[in-house]
């Protein structure tokens, strides 16, 4: 593998790492200070809802793009980004210090929407927004979430691929609903005007050279990882190196919510804390839960890097379903207990 291609995957490796860590240091201060966002987590109603909401959010952002609404779609992100990066400050220090610091977030992401200003600002989305749905969604709801996104997932670019339009227009505004990952330090996102190429009627040239993507969830803004940087080069010199590629957040998000969730609705007599990293809520299922999303986030990089955009939720999700599954077991918990039955 590239030396550069290998930066980049282990890269994208180290944030995906950052968001679960993240997300579980949160978990129990986000519930003792009342964070909780639903009254029964345990309802499986509770994800019919969110996937309800994804997609109104899906309808409302395509037309949005369609009539040139951007600036819409913009203020919601980088309000939202604010939002959530408050909810993490604020387990550290005052609210009012943790509004300043979020509004420097929201400034920043502004005035300076470098690569490194956007994956800070991911980072922070992604564990606190993790952290909440985590705590938010039972098990059982949880694995219903999981699973039905990777099916709309894959349906939304295989299929109809409106994701992959949704796509196209969210590159543009540079804003953490995609971490980016570079190749190369000296990457510049402000600087880079390469055009980003979605569409999958493209030329066979442009597909197979350009279009490599993984799949965001639409709420976060969807994603489509496609190589950025230079394009004008034959695929076959090694300098054809894309400067960097782009994963969608929620794909970072999604399978972290069971992460969060098995470390905070296990009981604790069967999944006890390890004290991995320094963690109390790092439980044995929580840890194969992200060893599997890792499993799929390289399997995903690996068929991302062939030159064809796939769908990220089904490996991400699968990957961390079936890891939480084969930690909770080992633990002693019953199956049924498990799938939160």
């Amino acid at each position: 593998m590239h030396r550069r291609v290998a930066f980049g995957v282990g890269f994208a490796a180290v944030l995906f790492f950052l968001v679960q860590l993240g997300a579980l240091a949160l978990v129990p201060t986000f519930y003792e200070q009342g964070y909780q966002t639903v009254e029964d987590p345990t309802n499986p109603t509770n994800s019919l809802v969110y996937i309800g909401a994804i997609l109104v959010a899906t309808v409302v952002m395509l037309a949005a793009f369609k009539y040139n609404f951007q600036w819409l779609v913009k203020g919601f992100v980088t309000l939202a980004a604010g939002s959530l990066a408050w909810y993490v400050f604020s387990v550290f220090v005052s609210p009012w210090l943790a509004l300043i610091f979020a509004a420097g977030i929201a400034v920043l992401l502004v005035v300076y929407p470098e690569w490194y200003v956007i994956d800070a600002a991911g980072v922070l989305m992604g564990a606190g927004a993790a952290g909440l749905f985590g705590i938010s969604f039972g098990l059982f709801p949880a694995l219903v979430l999981l699973s039905i996104l990777a099916v709309y997932d894959a349906i939304s670019v295989y299929g109809t691929e409106h994701m992959l339009e949704l796509a196209s227009g969210v590159m543009d505004l540079n804003l953490p609903v995609v971490l980016v990952i570079p190749t190369s330090l000296s990457y510049s996102l402000r600087e880079d005007t390469t055009s980003v190429t979605t569409d999958d009627h493209a030329s066979d040239d442009s597909a197979d050279n350009h279009k490599t993507g993984t799949h965001r969830d639409p709420v976060e803004a969807e994603d489509n990882a496609n190589m950025g940087g230079n394009t004008d080069e034959s695929p076959t010199e090694a300098d054809n190196v894309r400067d960097a590629f782009f994963i969608g957040l929620g794909d970072a998000v999604m399978p972290t919510v069971l992460v969060a969730s098995a470390a905070f609705f296990l009981p604790t007599e069967l999944t006890p804390s390890l004290g991995v990293f320094g963690i109390p809520a790092m439980t044995l299922p929580a840890l194969t839960a992200m060893i599997g999303t890792f499993i799929g986030l390289f399997i995903l990089m690996w068929l991302v890097l062939k030159g064809r955009a796939h769908a990220g939720l089904p490996l991400l999700n699968g990957g961390a379903i079936g890891g939480y599954l084969v930690g909770a077991l080992l633990s002693g918990v019953p199956l049924i207990q498990a799938l939160g039955i």
